[in-house]
């Protein structure tokens, strides 16, 4: 390219996200573009978007991956970095990304850590959370599932070695709706898939979750936090299995309530993965752990 490197779009999607996308927008200036791809904001958000020099695309929303997917293709650039609204790109982040696509890379997608801000927390699991963020435009697309989808691409791919920061609790009462939402979206997957809820999963599975996060992930040393934070996983685990348990007992359920349609693509957008007891199998990392590309020809 003439000794230029790559360029890169940064997306983010967003609904009713005044009060944390400046913020965001300010993080990704680096890019060669910013596309805030927005469903239909009733708040500031399109006009602070703006501000920012973001290009605005409006899209209705049906559920993350679908939006995901229909943005990716709109970047006018190569290279996509793409982040939500309550995540912030770190310097050390920029300056690890900006240096990567200049240098030819290799892989097709990149890991990324996230470094998860809940109260004080620094165990229960909530620092281990990575996302592939980083990616070519025309070869990477998310899963078509309506929660906790994630970007395919085949074979091992690398970790960067620096964070997104996840600022994802903000009070109680946003993350309790956040938490009833990614009980029926989940439940709704599970149902779709064919799935049942026995005693087993009604009250094995929160236990177990509970346990996990605890005492196997070291919540115990966070004090009340990690407790609290435990117990809100355990009950979301339950809630999520009581729920597909009732629509299968009366089988004509299986429709996400409107209560929680009300809640709009904001709350469905920011479900938290953090809380699910079922991590999905992950691809492991390139042997080397970090992103190298000088020995692995293309």
């Amino acid at each position: 390219m003439s000794g230029q490197r790559p360029r890169l779009t940064a997306i983010v999607p967003t609904f009713n996200e005044e009060a944390t996308i400046r913020d965001c927008l300010q993080s990704v200036r680096f890019a060669d573009e910013i596309l805030v791809v927005d469903s239909f904001s009733t708040d500031a958000t399109v006009a602070i978007a703006r501000e920012e020099g973001a290009r605005v695309l409006q899209h209705e929303y049906v559920y993350s991956a679908r939006q995901k997917n229909w943005a990716i293709p709109q970047a006018s650039h190569e290279w996509v970095l793409l982040v939500d609204s309550d995540e912030r790109v770190t310097p050390g982040l920029r300056d690890e990304i900006l240096g990567l696509i200049a240098s030819s890379p290799r892989h097709d997608g990149y890991w990324i850590l996230r470094v998860n801000h809940f109260l004080r927390i620094r165990h229960c699991g909530w620092g281990t959370d990575r996302v592939i963020r980083l990616f070519r435009r025309d070869l990477a697309r998310y899963q078509d599932r309506e929660v906790h989808a994630e970007i395919e691409l085949p074979g091992p791919l690398p970790v960067l070695a620096h964070p997104l920061e996840h600022r994802s609790f903000r009070s109680f009462g946003q993350y309790w709706r956040k938490l009833q939402l990614y009980s029926e979206w989940g439940a709704a997957q599970l149902y779709k898939e064919g799935r049942r809820a026995g005693a087993l999963e009604i009250f094995g599975r929160p236990v177990t979750r509970f346990f996990k996060m605890y005492v196997v992930r070291l919540g115990c040393l966070d004090g009340l936090h990690g407790l609290v934070l435990s117990m809100l996983g355990a009950f979301t685990v339950y809630l999520k299995y009581a729920r597909l348990w009732e629509m299968r007992v009366l089988e004509g359920a299986a429709r996400v309530p409107a209560q929680v349609e009300a809640g709009g693509a904001l709350a469905r957008e920011q479900i938290g993965r953090m809380v699910d007891e079922e991590r999905r199998p992950r691809p492991a990392p390139a042997p080397s752990g970090r992103h190298d590309e000088s020995a692995r020809p293309r």
